[in-house]
């Protein structure tokens, strides 16, 4: 398969090292084979160079030219919505999954184990009551699902909202 992300003024890079390590910035100008000069106004990078090594090409380009001063980058990058759609990749939600889990106290990281507990536990019983399907158990394993899939639609709308609470504060 062909590449299909490749270095150019526009691109926008996940900067993987240094001081503003783990920001999105756009790539103004290409200085050599090894560094490019950088810029992300809207998640406060700094117009500065930065080596390739240190960088990650995504797969989002904003339209800018050549050299362009930092206010004509700025509107290029909230007319593409370029926050929005790095905040909608899967690449994004994994960094903030795992900083998420990082951040956990002891008794959080306790709390997930035995929710994980529980929930194996639920799945291992319902499996086997299936697959003997003529048991009284598997009625009952079916209506445990059941409830359990009721239960877990009504916590991810509850997450959904709080989600949209919470950048409705930011905004």
């Amino acid at each position: 398969m062909p590449f299909t992300k490749f270095v150019e003024t526009g691109r926008v890079v996940y900067i993987a090292k240094g001081p503003d390590a783990g920001k999105i910035a756009a790539i103004i100008d290409i200085i050599d084979q090894n560094r490019a000069l950088l810029d992300g106004p809207c998640t406060g990078v700094p117009r500065q160079a930065r080596r390739f090594t240190e960088l990650h090409l995504t797969g989002l380009v904003t339209k800018v030219t050549r050299g362009c001063t930092e206010r004509a980058l700025r509107l290029a990058w909230e007319a593409d919505k370029i926050t929005d759609k790095w905040l909608a990749t899967s690449w994004a939600r994994r960094i903030e999954k795992r900083e998420k889990r990082a951040s956990l106290s002891d008794l959080e990281r306790f709390k997930v184990a035995r929710a994980k507990q529980a929930r194996n536990k639920m799945i291992r019983t319902a499996f086997f009551a299936i697959r003997n399907r003529n048991t009284t158990g598997a009625k009952k394993a079916h209506a445990r699902i059941l409830k359990l899939r009721e239960k877990s639609k009504a916590y991810n709308k509850a997450q959904k909202a709080e989600k949209k609470a919470n950048k409705a504060k930011k905004a």
